[in-house]
């Protein structure tokens, strides 16, 4: 073992001080909690082959599936004629999302290599769905491995892991989706100052926290992140979180010293903060050393393990339940929408075509089916309820008298509403949201998207709100005028998550917000300190004002409007039709 060469696929120029061996060449050390002291020390970086040693003890300890591919196998499919294959010829599969090999300190060739290996690993993992985290984790461990088969044998062993309390990779969308809205939560505890300056930078917090695993598999340079995988293969996931979170506290520390100040009520767009953070992870190096970096990540206190599987356990069981377990890839709305045959008197093919891309990506290969008009089932709310009932979600269009066109995305059957009785109460999901089409287009999302802490800091209240006639003038249904959310409980695991909630869970009605709500006289859309809309039992008058809800403004030229013309579409699911 001592003369095997661990550094064949390195380019050694790459590698600066870390291309010189010094330190001790041997540990004899077994004890997890000595491993883990000297893992978080750095006992083994300053040695390559030491370092792969290690390695290979550390992974080989790893309890895993009783059939685990290894080096054997690897060599049975793929010979020992290694990297001759052109790197064009070897795709990457669609499970790693577009994810590209960062070459890091390998050499040119090596990224073939590391092509090769994760080809296999794809034929050896068919239930893999998602994992966008292989192209880096496999050009890691590339670095200290002897050949591919040894490094695919390492890979396999990381993913082939059974122990419930322990895992290394993501490798189905459930995971991975879960996996940045626990980040979320972890960041709002743990981090409260960055949190807020993500917060008060864009406008949805969620897809730049999406990148927090790239943040560390991707985008950190080598030396950085070899010190991480030290301490990972000692500790597990639990490390990645930590280092993400260090990373989003130092970046905050660089603006502030950078004197970068957003103006206030003024967003940035949520590509753009991305790519300034890869930027500074990527440039890290000039700042924070990678020991300065791993004190900080440790530095977090009463952060634990267990917190972490409670979060990753209660948003992955909240996604389930809305039905989010794969990715879908969303088709041109072009494909979903025939303007040939598409026909509606409110709003155009091109406009529907807006809208279809505002909808959760779920239900974007539906085509839309209309359910309800005012032009041919008449001006009655009970025809309304009768034609919608049974359909989830619907979309709600409307024009006014004055030509504004404006509606509503409703996550929830028209049905739920008779579980109140007679009272007017709210129900729904955060995925609901209103929008406007003329005299401009615009959306208004769930407040609790573009601010997440709220989630967390407004009290909860009931949704039962007065009926229209008790309610006065202005102020129609301000009973529950501030947005009510779920308390936290003290437990993670009863712990509603701001991310979760803001797009997939389904809360409950005693301590809902307030998204949509229809009695016999009326029907309601948003709620507190006014309704985005409300219309009549007659489906003839409404009113538009400003709501808690979606911190919309009127979504009409005119408060109170006269209506036009009403439609509700119901969504077709176009592939099970095909069947």
């Amino acid at each position: 073992m001592a003369e095997k060469d661990y550094g064949c696929f390195v380019d050694w120029t790459q590698m600066g001080d870390m291309a010189k061996s010094s330190g001790t060449s041997k540990l004899d050390v077994k004890d997890p909690v000595e491993l883990k002291k000297l893992a978080r020390q750095g006992h083994w970086s300053k040695n390559h082959k030491l370092r792969a040693q290690v390695y290979q003890q550390l992974i080989k300890a790893i309890p895993c599936r009783t059939v685990t591919p290894d080096a054997e196998v690897y060599r049975d499919l793929m010979g020992d004629d290694t990297g001759k294959k052109a790197l064009s010829s070897i795709p990457l599969p669609d499970f790693v999302d577009g994810s590209a090999v960062p070459h890091y300190c390998l050499k040119a060739d090596a990224v073939t290599a590391v092509h090769r290996v994760i080809s296999c690993l794809a034929e050896q993992f068919p239930d893999i769905s998602h994992c966008p985290a292989l192209p880096a984790m496999t050009a890691l461990l590339l670095h200290f491995s002897a050949n591919e088969a040894q490094c695919f044998e390492h890979v396999s062993c990381l993913l082939a892991c059974n122990d419930p309390g322990q895992r290394f990779v993501d490798q189905t969308f459930l995971a991975y989706e879960s996996s940045f809205m626990t980040f979320g939560d972890l960041a709002n505890k743990y981090c409260p100052a960055a949190h807020k300056l993500i917060v008060a930078t864009v406008q949805d917090v969620v897809e730049v926290y999406s990148d927090w695993q790239r943040w560390v598999l991707g985008d950190l340079p080598f030396s950085h992140v070899a010190r991480v995988l030290d301490v990972f293969l000692v500790e597990g996931y639990k490390v990645l979180y930590r280092v993400a979170l260090a990373l989003l506290k130092f970046y905050r520390k660089q603006k502030a010293r950078d004197g970068t100040q957003q103006s206030e009520g003024q967003k940035q767009d949520s590509a753009g903060v991305k790519a300034e953070i890869q930027a500074f992870v990527k440039a890290i190096s000039s700042y924070i050393t990678p020991d300065k970096l791993l004190e900080k990540a440790f530095s977090i206190r009463l952060f634990s393990r267990k917190e972490i599987t409670l979060l990753q356990l209660t948003n992955e069981k909240s996604l389930q339940q809305k039905g989010i377990t794969v990715k879908q890839k969303r088709r041109n709305v072009q494909l979903a929408l025939n303007p040939d045959t598409f026909s509606s008197e409110v709003v155009s093919a091109k406009e529907m075509k807006d809208i279809w891309s505002w909808i959760p990506e779920r239900f974007a290969l539906c085509e839309p089916q209309l359910l309800f008009t005012t032009s041919t089932h008449g001006c009655s709310l009970n025809r309304f309820y009768a034609h919608v009932e049974g359909h989830e979600p619907t979309l709600l269009l409307i024009r006014t008298c004055e030509a504004d066109v404006c509606g509503a995305f409703l996550s929830t059957d028209w049905e739920e509403r008779k579980r109140g009785g007679n009272k007017l109460g709210f129900f729904g999901t955060g995925e609901c949201f209103v929008f406007r089409l003329k005299p401009e287009m615009e959306r208004y999302e769930w407040v609790v998207i573009r601010h997440p802490e709220l989630a967390s800091t407004i009290k909860a209240q009931s949704s039962e709100v007065p009926a229209e006639d008790e309610a006065p003038p202005g102020k129609q249904n301000s009973g529950g005028d501030s947005l009510p959310v779920e308390r936290p409980a003290a437990d993670p695991s009863d712990r509603l998550s701001p991310f979760l909630s803001a797009r997939h869970f389904h809360l409950n009605s005693r301590n809902t917000s307030m998204f949509m709500a229809g009695n016999f006289d009326s029907i309601i859309v948003g709620g507190g300190e006014g309704n985005a809309l409300y219309i009549d039992s007659e489906l003839n008058h409404g009113r538009t004002a400003r709501c808690t809800t979606f911190d919309n403004p009127p979504l009409c030229s005119t408060e109170s409007f006269q209506v036009a013309l009403l439609e509700v579409w119901g969504f077709k699911d176009t592939m099970a039709s095909d069947r």
